[in-house]
């Protein structure tokens, strides 16, 4: 099987998670994110992750892969989701990309690797949060102080081997890759419990986070 994604993209976590998690070979293939005619051209849309299964069809919409591999495993995850841990990611997922689009583009991502690609999504973002890269950058101190007070609220419903303390569950795949993209983020300070719980889940799901190259 094939993985089309961009490193970058929360959704595109969610579906390589569940590989990682259930130890699924599947093979990652980026693409440029200016690149409109190849995810047009197997599902119909400009959006990643898209999956291409062993038939040769694609499937796209990052919950329906974790679904589709999710029930084919030998030791599948829950579905459960808190209804307090969805609410935490519909409140941070408000704010959040202000503070990720305009590093993402500075850390040396493959579907960022041309001037071109770089234009695109910055066009895109700017236009979808209504205000200018820059701008975004501006507002880090009072978003950063959103975020500290926000991580504070999810370090006291969170274990540090899975979300819920039980097993590996829906609310990691929601949450872990929020987290795992925030981690690109220099001036954020973890609490200790969830900075090890992003450790954790990402050897286990083998996705890579972002403190090395933090900006």
């Amino acid at each position: 099987m094939k993985l089309y994604i961009y490193d970058h993209c929360p959704f595109c976590v969610r579906a390589r998670m569940i590989f990682g998690l259930t130890q699924t070979p599947v093979e990652l293939i980026p693409l440029a994110n200016d690149d409109e005619a190849t995810p047009i051209r197997f599902i119909g849309a400009k959006q990643v992750p898209i999956l291409q299964k062993p038939d040769g069809s694609y499937m796209g919409e990052s919950l329906d892969i974790v679904r589709h591999i999710n029930a084919q495993a030998s030791q599948p995850i829950s579905e459960t989701i808190r209804p307090s841990i969805q609410a935490w990611a519909d409140k941070v997922g408000e704010y959040y990309n202000q503070l990720l689009f305009p590093r993402s583009i500075q850390l040396g991502l493959p579907e960022f690797a041309t001037p071109s690609a770089v234009v695109y999504f910055i066009r895109k973002k700017e236009a979808q949060i209504g205000t200018g890269i820059a701008q975004m950058l501006d507002k880090t101190p009072e978003l950063l102080a959103q975020i500290h007070d926000d991580l504070q609220t999810l370090a006291s419903q969170i274990h540090a081997n899975a979300l819920n303390g039980n097993e590996i569950s829906m609310e990691d795949i929601i949450i872990f890759p929020m987290l795992r993209n925030l981690s690109m983020v220099r001036d954020i300070q973890f609490p200790p419990i969830v900075r090890d719980y992003i450790a954790n889940m990402a050897e286990r799901s083998r996705v890579n986070t972002y403190f090395d190259r933090a900006v």
